[in-house]
């Protein structure tokens, strides 16, 4: 099977790019989605480029697996984009109004920072 660790990491760069630009369109809770889609998508490129892959859409599973030592702070970011990845795009995680009355510019933007971190830190354990 051919290596799809630049696909991953192409997609990743993509999806927080696409966060960027929800945050700019005040469109909070794609926003978060999406962050939370770029740190999944740089971890499956890490899974990847140890020859494995990685199942399931649990960030901080995902990491907890890795044959590598993280960070509890690093642990805890993917923590946090774990809680956008449902509630950012169904009104049922809420039990009145729709993702769009819940969620915040602030959380938008950790969300984002949180992105950043995680694929900064994949980049530095994929081989060139």
């Amino acid at each position: 099977m051919a290596k799809r660790t630049k696909d991953w990491l192409k997609q990743a760069e993509r999806d927080l790019r696409h966060a960027k630009n929800s945050l700019k369109m005040e469109d909070y809770e794609w926003s978060c989605f999406a962050a939370q889609q770029s740190a999944e998508k740089a971890v499956k490129a890490l899974y990847e480029s140890l020859s494995g892959e990685g199942w399931g859409h649990s960030i901080t599973k995902l990491m907890k697996e890795l044959p590598l030592k993280l960070s509890k702070e690093m642990l805890n970011k993917g923590a946090y984009l774990d809680k956008m990845y449902i509630p950012s795009r169904y009104p049922n995680g809420f039990v009145w109004g729709a993702p769009v009355d819940y969620f915040t510019e602030k959380e938008a933007k950790e969300a984002i920072g949180y992105a950043k971190d995680i694929l900064a830190f994949v980049k530095t354990k994929i081989p060139k």
